[in-house]
């Protein structure tokens, strides 16, 4: 069988059984067997067996469940609650005020957690309610909470990030970092867009006339709750910046730092830990396994030669390589409205990076625009995976055609986004160079 059937056939099949709506790591694992035994030889299975080995004996991935396990922990502590109190004293008063502090918590989060659902969830919770109390329009806080809560996906410390870098073999810290400015380059968008609704609408952000103006000294006082996050981030962030502590070992402190918070408002308990430790066996138990199958996708992939076809394919294109790159990021949004990002980075850095290379584009630049474009299909209607975290606490007046119209503006200022990071190569990678220096 001939290379362009072979990579005709083996993405043809993965489409056809991702629609199907099976899950993603048993049609990886069950194609990747399949391939093997009819496309290789049987004695090839060796291979599944040296991709588990592989995955299983990863010292990087251990900063996976480490940071999942921290997100939980500070999920159940009650720092969120207090940061939301704390931007409501100071912005409450502001047309827009309660969008804006909802960016900026999303933005603490983000660098806390790194965990996208945990975000949009909380933010759900607390901040929709007391927006739409006060009048504000459905389409824009919901829009606010959706794009905001997807911040944890380039901010520090970033699972995806983490997963992208050990795919790509690239330095997990400067992949970390490199996502910093990206991250507050999104937030500022999403203010400024606040701020000029505020400005040009001012009927969707009505100020609450009974909300009284909070003293200075209440406000300062409110900013204790700002003290524990700006610890814990400057604690794992400057850790790996510095080069004082590897991402898995600052993920282990930041899972120390978390237990703190919890201890002081006596919500350390054997049941919040074990629940806390079962989500979290949850989400990594999901993660390895879509790693597993993935991986052995790849390897066979691979093998029968598919990936050098498609590098020939690419040599033999006579296009712009800036064209190339957008064909792979539409590739990537669109991917991100019907996959799980994790599929999606352990199916295509494999095959794209060599592109990458090929084309002289930097690898940690690429990781970036990477992960702006699977934000980006985290928000896409009407499949993108925020859309239906937040699903779960609208109330039951609004239906999810709020929710597509709210996205829109978001989605347009993440594209806006994705253009600044392409076009400012230096903006994303001097971070990374400068921490490389030291």
């Amino acid at each position: 069988m001939s290379p362009n059937t072979i990579l005709l056939l083996m993405f043809g099949s993965l489409t056809l059984f991702m629609l199907s709506g099976l899950p993603i790591a048993f049609v990886l694992g069950g194609l990747s067997l399949l391939f093997i035994v009819t496309l290789w030889e049987p004695s090839a299975v060796i291979v599944l067996v040296l991709q588990i080995y592989d995955t299983m004996k990863s010292e990087a991935l251990l900063a996976i469940p480490l940071f999942i396990l921290m997100a939980c922990i500070l999920q159940r502590s009650g720092v969120i609650e207090d940061l939301y109190k704390a931007m409501e004293l100071w912005f409450g008063r502001l047309r827009g005020g309660l969008a804006i502090g909802t960016v900026i918590i999303c933005v603490v989060m983000a660098a806390m957690t790194g965990v996208v659902g945990a975000a949009v969830t909380a933010m759900g919770i607390l901040a929709l309610p007391e927006m739409l109390r006060r009048g504000y329009k459905p389409e824009l806080a919901l829009g606010t909470i959706c794009a905001s809560g997807t911040l944890g996906i380039l901010i520090p410390p970033s699972v995806l990030t983490i997963v992208y870098a050990v795919t790509a073999q690239v330095s997990i810290g400067q992949m970390l970092i490199a996502g910093l400015v990206p991250g507050l380059i999104l937030a500022t968008l999403y203010i400024a867009y606040i701020v000029a609704v505020g400005w040009l609408k001012p009927e969707w952000v009505p100020l609450d006339p009974s909300t009284r103006q909070a003293p200075l000294r209440d406000k300062l006082v409110a900013l204790k709750a700002l003290v524990f996050p700006s610890l814990l981030i400057a604690l794992i962030l400057g850790s790996i910046f510095f080069g004082i502590a590897t991402p898995t070992e600052s993920a282990a402190v930041g899972v120390a730092g978390a237990i703190i918070p919890a201890a002081f408002k006596r919500r350390l308990n054997l049941p919040m830990l074990s629940q806390a430790g079962v989500d979290t066996l949850k989400a990594t138990s999901m993660i390895l396994w879509i790693t597993l199958g993935a991986k052995a996708y790849v390897a066979i992939f691979t093998g029968l030669g598919g990936a050098d076809t498609l590098l020939e394919f690419i040599k033999g294109l006579e296009v712009n390589r800036w064209l190339i790159l957008g064909a792979m990021m539409l590739l990537l949004i669109f991917l991100g409205t019907v996959l799980d990002e994790l599929g999606i980075i352990l199916l295509t850095v494999p095959v794209f990076l060599p592109i990458v290379r090929l084309l002289g584009f930097d690898e940690i630049w690429f990781g970036v625009l990477y992960a702006i474009t699977i934000q980006m299909g985290y928000i896409s209607p009407p499949f993108g995976y925020t859309l239906f975290y937040i699903k779960g606490t609208l109330p039951r007046h609004i239906g999810m055609g709020a929710v597509y119209r709210g996205i829109i503006p978001f989605f347009l200022l993440q594209f806006v986004g994705l253009l600044i990071c392409a076009a400012l190569p230096d903006l994303i990678t001097w971070l990374p160079k400068l921490m490389a220096s030291r």
